[in-house]
Formats: structure tokens, C-alpha cells, sequence
């Protein structure tokens, strides 16, 4: 399994998007967006198909289906050390849309968000969308080590929400019970919502322990919320399918109000949640080896960069990306730039515009792929120079 002759290129150059093999020339290796270059499990297809037999697609339930609140629920109390019960879970249109509705929640005009610097784009771009003001505390880019003295200078009577990316994108730290306490004692003591975007919990290496945030501690579990999706762990990000979960089941009940899930306004395909529920019910052993072979080309890429005397890799502790520093003098637009034109492969610059100022210097590599053409992608990108 995992291998080139376990890819469809025909049918990734069909529908691959998002800065992938559909939207780029012939040629081209796509070391970009993170997504699998893998098909999802049969069990996930085998599900959709099974639910559809009977022709019926009806409206389910606005907050979710019961199979998919629970099985969510489920997950986390199991893998994740959490304690929630089915209600506390929200069925959402992706990870993506959870964080812009509670970015949306939580802030009002004026109001201030406090994100990390480097992270993911759409932290800014959520609080951007939902009319929030952000302010950018740096982590280490190596690393993924907040600066909390800095984290703290921060807030101001305007602050009222703190974002974690955990494990974090691009750099690939999970973070401890202890920092994820330290982070929980901050917000209570300044009465600030927290929102964990918990998306790559499941791509977590070397038996690492993960802790979702609301389980670290009491204060953790008030004001919080927490983000999850699909679209990593199981390649099925075009179902759009996502959870936003929440310990206090008052806030969690108003917030599904206020966020129009009590008509057809909002609510969530129901057969993505049938597939998301039959991806975490039936799908492990196929996700398990997914993740034995994502850690084989994390430990190749790592090698092979190190060796490279042009970049520098950090050694991702989780997700399916890889955040190396340049060493040759280009900027990070630059870098990427030249490797697309001169060695036929699309990296993602650590440039403000993905990242945020703190990524500059740096490139973004997914290796979600095959071996083969992981190897061949970075083969290129330093015999370009």
C-alpha cells in the first residue's frame, strides 16, 4: 500500500485542486496542499455507497446526525483524552468553517484575537472574515515554542480570544499537557475564550502523547472551543466535513443558535458525516498504515534535507508537512519560485501571505504521497541549484 502504482494520477489530475496536481502543467510534482495523494479507504466508500442504496438523502438533524456526534465524541474520549458527550458536538461544513463561526461568536467589532506567528493562514483569515482585529504572538519556527512573556504583553482590555494550532502547522509541534495548562491558566485569568484547532490530532508520530485542550484542566474546559476535520487523516476534505466540540453544553447550545443551525440556513451533508463516522469506525486499521508509511517518508525527507546543504529541516512531531529553513540566501518566494521553474516542483513558500511573517525563510513541503515521489520531488528541489 502507498506506493506510485497505488495513485491514480488520472484521476488526482481531474480532481486534485487547491495548488495540486489538477491545477498545475504536466510534469509538475505537487509537494504543496495538504492533502493525500492517497484514495480514501474502501471502507469509507463501501459506507457511502451502503447509505445511498435506498435512494433517500433527507434532511438530517441541523446539529448533526447521532451516528456522527457520537462516533466524534468517541474518538476523542478514546485517543484523545478527552471527555465529551455526543451533544457536546456540533457537525460542521470543515474545520475551516468551525474556526470562522467561532471566530464569529466570540468577537465583535474592534474585538482582538491573539494567533501564533508562523501558523496556517486561515487563523488570520477567519478573524479577518468574522470583522476581528488580529494580534501575532511568536512561536519559534523550528520548534513551535510559544513566547509566552510575549503572549502575555499582548492582551489588552480588547482581547478576547487566543487561537492554537495544535499539533501546529507548518512546524509540526504538539503541544504538552503542561504548556497547554500554562496556556489555560493565561486565558482564565484574563477571562479570554480559547478555540484548539485540532485538525492533525490523528497524524501524531513516535507514540507521542496528544492532550485536547479542554482535557488539560478544568479552566481548560470553560470558554473553550475545539476544531476537528477529516480532510487529513482520511483524504476526503471534498466532503467538507468537520466538528466543533464543546464541554459546556449551554455555551455549545447557544453558539449552534447563533451560528443559524436551528434552521436550513446551516447543518451538514449527511452522507459526510456517514462517511466521516464510518472513516473512525471502520477505517483504522487503513489509517494506521497510513500513518506507519506517512512516518517513513517524514524520516526520509528529514534525511534528505539535512543532507542537502541548502535546507534545514525541523523533524516533525505530527501532521504530513515539513518546514525547512533556507540556507542559500533566496527568500522564501524566491526559493519556491526557482524550484517550480528550474526543477519542476511546487512547495509552499513561508511567505506572510500562508504563513505569516515569522515563516519567511522558510518552505513548506508536503510529503503525503508515495516514496517515489517524494524522493524524486526532493531529488529535484536540490539538484535545481
Amino acid at each position: 500500500m502507498f506506493t506510485n502504482k497505488d495513485i491514480n494520477f488520472e484521476a488526482l489530475k481531474r480532481k486534485a485542486y487547491n495548488g495540486r496536481w489538477a491545477t498545475l502543467e504536466n510534469g509538475i510534482i505537487p509537494l504543496t496542499a495538504a492533502d493525500p495523494d492517497f484514495r480514501m479507504s474502501h471502507e469509507i466508500e463501501n459506507g457511502i455507497i451502503e447509505y445511498i442504496k435506498d435512494g433517500y438523502l433527507s434532511y438530517g438533524p441541523f446539529s448533526g446526525i447521532p451516528e456522527f456526534k457520537a462516533s466524534v465524541a468517541k474518538h476523542f474520549n478514546t485517543e484523545k483524552k478527552g471527555s465529551f458527550t455526543p451533544d457536546n458536538v456540533l457537525a460542521v461544513n470543515s474545520a475551516a468553517m468551525g474556526m470562522f463561526l467561532i471566530a464569529k461568536y466570540v468577537l465583535g467589532p474592534g474585538d482582538e484575537a491573539i494567533i501564533f506567528d508562523p501558523v496556517d493562514f486561515l487563523f488570520k483569515k477567519t478573524v479577518d472574515a468574522a470583522g476581528g482585529t488580529i494580534r501575532l504572538c511568536a512561536v519559534d519556527s523550528k520548534t513551535g515554542e510559544i513566547d509566552f512573556e510575549m503572549l502575555t504583553s499582548l492582551i489588552t482590555p480588547k482581547t478576547k480570544l487566543i487561537s492554537i494550532c495544535n499539533p501546529h502547522n507548518p512546524v509540526g509541534r504538539i503541544y504538552s499537557k503542561e504548556v497547554l495548562i500554562r496556556i489555560s491558566e493565561i486565558a482564565e485569568a484574563h477571562d479570554l475564550w480559547v478555540m484548539s484547532d485540532e485538525i492533525w490530532s490523528d497524524i501524531v508520530y513516535d507514540n507521542k502523547e496528544f492532550n485536547t485542550y479542554s482535557s488539560v484542566s478544568e479552566a481548560a474546559k470553560k470558554k473553550s472551543f475545539t476544531v476537528f476535520g477529516f480532510s487529513k487523516s482520511y483524504g476526503i476534505a471534498g466532503l467538507r466535513i468537520g466538528a466543533v466540540l464543546c464541554n459546556d453544553q449551554e455555551l455549545l447550545d447557544d453558539f449552534t443558535e447563533k451560528s443559524q443551525f436551528n434552521s436550513t440556513i446551516e447543518g451538514v451533508s449527511t452522507l459526510s458525516q456517514i462517511a466521516a463516522s464510518v472513516a473512525i469506525e471502520k477505517a483504522k486499521p487503513w489509517f494506521n498504515d497510513f500513518l506507519t508509511h506517512l512516518q517513513h517518508n517524514r524520516d526520509l525527507a528529514h534525511t534528505m534535507l539535512s543532507n542537502s546543504g541548502i535546507l534545514t529541516p525541523n523533524l516533525p512531531e505530527a501532521t504530513f508537512v515539513i518546514f525547512p529553513k533556507i540556507e542559500n540566501g533566496y527568500s522564501s518566494d524566491a526559493f519556491a519560485q526557482h524550484v517550480l521553474k528550474e526543477g519542476k516542483v511546487a512547495v509552499v513558500p513561508g511567505s506572510e501571505r500562508w504563513f505569516g511573517k515569522g515563516a519567511e525563510g522558510h518552505i513548506r513541503i508536503c510529503f503525503s504521497t508515495s516514496r517515489e515521489i517524494l524522493e524524486e520531488g526532493l531529488n529535484r528541489v536540490i539538484g535545481s541549484f
